[in-house]
């Protein structure tokens, strides 16, 4: 599948700065009003009111920088509880997934976010998993904790298997709390490929204008498998739908 990113030089620059311009100017007023709506608006109905700013942060990235999206697979979403495993290459899979899942996603994710002004603030007052990487056993308790109750809930959890954002054409180390959470549960995992590094690279301010596929493989049931095999089933899915859809970051393996 060819990549359809374009355009060099100061007009990328132009569109980027704007970009993040858009980031800061509605994300703004968008954290105080959740934080005063807090104490009265809890759950799936402030996860809805947030999804207002994280609409507006997606459509800034398809208007100002040009990123657009194809989706395939959705048919392989159950209506069941599911762990989410995507491919992490940006933060902009952590803007499109909730919009284009159908149900509301609780996210696993650092702390330290927690301490990102407004956004963090805001992101502290919804039904999340945040953890402590370096406490290790404990950290899973948490996920394992509270991953069942927000299942219970009718929430999809959603966690990076590779833990962080990874670079165009490289692979992360698939680290199996996914997993551990699915067995304890007797949820199956659902793997995600995302080739977002392709616009809106790791390490790197410029978003380039092109197309992300996402594409969702049908669900994995943990039945009868440990969690390193049901992390090794998604890491193969995953990485081997990520080189059918953007070939050009595997050059080495065409």
């Amino acid at each position: 599948m060819r990549n359809t990113t374009t355009g060099t030089g100061p007009w990328l620059w132009l569109r980027s700065t704007a970009y993040m311009a858009w980031l800061v100017v509605t994300v703004i007023p968008y954290a105080l009003a959740v934080m005063l709506v807090s104490p009265f608006v809890r759950g799936k109905a402030l996860y809805a009111f947030c999804l207002g700013w994280v609409r507006m942060a997606l459509w800034g990235a398809r208007v100002i920088c040009g990123i657009r999206w194809n989706i395939h697979g959705m048919e392989n979403l159950p209506d069941t509880p599911v762990v989410l495993l995507p491919k992490h290459q940006s933060a902009w899979e952590t803007l499109a997934l909730p919009v284009l899942m159908p149900r509301a996603l609780s996210f696993v994710f650092k702390r330290e976010l927690l301490y990102v002004p407004f956004f963090g603030w805001a992101l502290g007052r919804l039904d999340m998993v945040h953890i402590d990487r370096s406490r290790g056993a404990e950290a899973f308790s948490r996920v394992d904790r509270q991953g069942r109750r927000l299942l219970a809930d009718g929430y999809w959890i959603i966690m990076f298997p590779e833990g962080t954002r990874t670079a165009r054409g490289t692979v992360g180390r698939y680290k199996p709390g996914g997993a551990l959470l699915a067995l304890a549960t007797g949820t199956p995992v659902v793997p995600i490929a995302v080739t977002s590094g392709r616009c809106w690279p790791r390490q790197s301010f410029i978003k380039r204008p092109g197309t992300v596929e996402i594409s969702i493989g049908a669900p994995i049931a943990p039945d009868g498998l440990s969690a390193t095999e049901l992390t090794a089933r998604a890491q193969t899915w995953i990485e081997t739908e990520m080189r059918r859809l953007d070939p050009e970051a595997y050059p080495d393996q065409q």
